[in-house]
This record gives C-alpha cells, structure tokens and sequence, in this order.
C-alpha cells in the first residue's frame, strides 16, 4: 500500500472560535492511512480542540464557531448533509480517562454494535464482542467474566476496554486523547503496542503530553503552539531535525 497516496483525512486552514476567542489559527494537515499520527504541543495549545474537530465533538459545545474544511476521504464532513451518527461511526474515539458504561464487559462492547443493527443475530454479536476484546488485547484477561460489571476492571483493562469498544463499530478512523495520562506504567506499554498494532488496520490520531510517546508510536507528528500547527513531519525529523525554533525548544525543554 502507498501511504502517500490520497489522505484518509485533511484538515484545511482550520480555525475554531469559542465566542470572540480564536482557539486554533489557520491549521491544516494531512493525515495519512494505516500510520499514527501525534499532536503535541504544551497544555492550551489547541491539540485537543482539533482533536475534537475531527469528528464533531466541538459541535455539542455553545458558542463554538469552525472555518476551514475537514475531508474523510475526500468528503466534507461538515457538510450539512452529513449524519453526525454515520460520522462518528467511521471516526472513533477513546478519551482521556476510561469511560466505561456501567453495565457489563460484554454490554459494554455490544453497545455500538446494536445500536447500529451491525449484528444478525446472537451468534454475530457474541463473535463481534470477542473479535474486538481480543484486537485490544483483554480477551484471556475477561473471557470468564464477560458478565461482569466493566467497572471491576482496573484502569489499564478499562482503557483497553474503551479502545475495544471503539473498534467493535469498525471504524476507519481511531482518535485518542491522551489515552494513557491516567494510567501506570505497565498499562502505558500495554496500551501503547496495542496501538502499534492496531494501525495495520486503523488510521490513528494520538493527542499525547509525553514526547517520549508520540517518538515511540508515531510515523508523523504534529508540534501545536498556541492555536497554531507550528510543524509536521516524519516522527524521527521533527524530533531529531526539527525546521521551526519552537519545535526545537520544546522537544529540548526550553518551555513546556
């Protein structure tokens, strides 16, 4: 596959305004198949508003004003005829801190499924369920207790249940805000080869605050400075041969 063909998603001078406040300036990137792409960036930066632009997550916010252009393959996704629902089905998204509903391991992933009338019968929900529990790599952990409540799980599995949830709907594309800030370690590197693997199948764009994160995971990173996509490029040029003078103080910890 060549991964410089056409984008799975473009963003076009982008600008988002929360009443007369601008929060992002003119920002546009191309977001490439089957790779991961970073945002980083110091807090306030705007990476997590764009973030939220990608599937129209600013729209439930009041006074939130977006200029510019969006595509997921090639389609404008602000376009007024666009079913927000159908949207977010083909752009997923894992949050910050682990969001499981509080019903059971197994309601917990047979939730977008359902909804979207995806399964035939039982026997296809129950293969959907396990299908997605085993790519985000908790299958074995739960298999016996696929019945329990999904809040008994510690954070890590929690994360890695969101995650599963997200890819039971089979999306094209997976957003994650900073889907490893609440969790140890362990988890983190759980987390994050799941990542790795996933992207054989799924486009995925991380909002992460750790740089040593977006150097191990990514292909692309996108550097976010006050509202504005200061640089994007290869993972190893931004870090290692960064074109900007803010890229390069904040990869060296002049500010952050």
């Amino acid at each position: 596959m060549n991964n410089n063909a056409n984008p799975v998603m473009r963003a076009d001078s982008v600008n988002v305004f929360y009443g007369k406040t601008q929060a992002l300036h003119d920002v546009s990137i191309d977001i490439k198949q089957q790779q991961i792409t970073a945002l980083i960036g110091p807090s306030g930066c705007g990476k997590s508003t764009f973030l939220r632009c990608l599937n129209r997550m600013n729209d439930v916010i009041e006074n939130c004003t977006i200029t510019g252009q969006i595509t997921l393959n090639k389609e404008d996704i602000y376009a007024p005829s666009v079913d927000i629902v159908a949207l977010r089905r083909k752009i997923g998204m894992v949050f910050q801190k682990p969001n499981p509903f509080p019903k059971s391991i197994f309601d917990n992933i047979a939730y977008g499924p359902r909804i979207h009338g995806m399964a035939k019968d039982k026997d296809d929900l129950e293969e959907i369920v396990t299908n997605s529990l085993d790519k985000a790599g908790l299958f074995n952990e739960v298999k016996d207790r696929l019945h329990n409540s999904a809040l008994g799980l510690s954070g890590g599995q929690q994360q890695r249940l969101c995650i599963a949830r997200a890819i039971a709907i089979n999306p094209e594309v997976l957003l994650m805000d900073e889907p490893c800030s609440a969790l140890d370690p362990i988890a983190t590197n759980h987390v994050e080869e799941l990542m790795w693997e996933l992207k054989a199948n799924y486009t995925i764009i991380i909002v992460t605050h750790s740089m040593q994160q977006a150097a191990r995971v990514s292909q692309q990173t996108g550097f976010f400075h006050m509202g504005s996509l200061v640089e994007v490029g290869r993972t190893e040029q931004i870090f290692q041969n960064p074109v900007d003078k803010r890229t390069r103080d904040y990869i060296t910890g002049r500010f952050g």
